[in-house]
């Protein structure tokens, strides 16, 4: 079966995008590892695939690099409203997807057939140690400022679910972590019974973080959408920054903002495309 796909990125987080309505091969998981795979196949952090719903107007389904499904992933939910545009598959700026995380309902707000500027309305954060998931001390309502023992070393770390697990790390400076070191140490964590993802953070400023991660089944990537708006709550929950500002990434820049009036997260950021080619499934 000869498959069609998008080679997309959002802040150089990249995936292939693929349209499944009409079924796929059946293993995705399979058909993920292979074609990500960076040197024998188009390589990528994971695998979108576009799906009917029946409580949205689409269904995504993102598959990790590794095989692994995740419940969500803001970049490749970017990624995938670009994708619906440029086939004329979807003509309205907003409209609902369903995820693994729920449904989530992004808006196109500007558009060219090579780039475009995608807001995801995200949701509520989930703080709650069941939430996430995370084997928190008993009668804990909040992970924040928490201890994670990891071999010898202490950190300091801060759980928000944004229908994804993340644990955050604040740092002095960045150029002191070791992010493929300690990325995959904490995300196999026995604390984090689901994994993690990991966002090492520096701040610059009440508006302005600088975040490195290292995400649950694709490893380093150079950026991570749920993780930014992760990184926002933390950093609001300890003090450290306002509700809303601008998270640099390795790939390049996401505007956050918590809003106080109904608790949602908002994430707004480029999405490109590639490429187009086709694949044998």
């Amino acid at each position: 079966m000869v498959v069609p796909f998008d080679k997309m990125h959002g802040c150089g987080n990249d995936f292939l995008v693929v349209d499944a309505r009409q079924g796929f091969a059946p293993d995705p998981a399979g058909a993920a590892r292979a074609w990500c795979d960076r040197r024998f196949a188009v390589g990528g952090d994971g695998l979108i695939l576009v799906r009917p719903s029946s409580v949205a107007d689409w269904r995504m389904q993102i598959l990790n690099s590794d095989g692994s499904e995740a419940e969500m992933c803001g970049n490749g939910l970017r990624c995938f409203a670009k994708y619906l545009r440029d086939h004329q598959l979807e003509t309205r700026a907003s409209y609902t997807v369903e995820t693994g995380a729920g449904v989530l309902q992004p808006t196109l707000l500007e558009y060219q057939p090579a780039r475009a500027q995608v807001c995801v309305d995200m949701g509520p954060p989930r703080l709650h140690p069941d939430q996430i998931p995370f084997i928190a001390d008993a009668g804990s309502q909040r992970v924040v400022d928490a201890l994670l023992q990891v071999d010898d070393d202490p950190f300091k770390i801060t759980c928000v679910s944004m229908g994804n697990p993340h644990c955050v790390v604040f740092v002095d400076s960045l150029d002191t972590i070791n992010v493929a070191w300690w990325g995959p140490q904490i995300e196999r964590h026995e604390r984090f019974p689901a994994r993690t993802n990991v966002e090492f953070v520096e701040v610059n400023s009440p508006t302005e973080l600088t975040m490195r991660v290292w995400e649950r089944g694709a490893g380093q990537t150079l950026a991570c959408g749920t993780g930014a708006c992760a990184t926002l709550v933390a950093a609001h929950l300890g003090g450290l920054s306002e509700r809303q500002g601008v998270v640099h990434l390795a790939g390049g820049d996401l505007q956050i903002a918590w809003r106080e009036t109904d608790d949602h997260v908002l994430m707004t950021g480029p999405a490109a495309t590639s490429f187009r080619g086709e694949l044998t499934a």
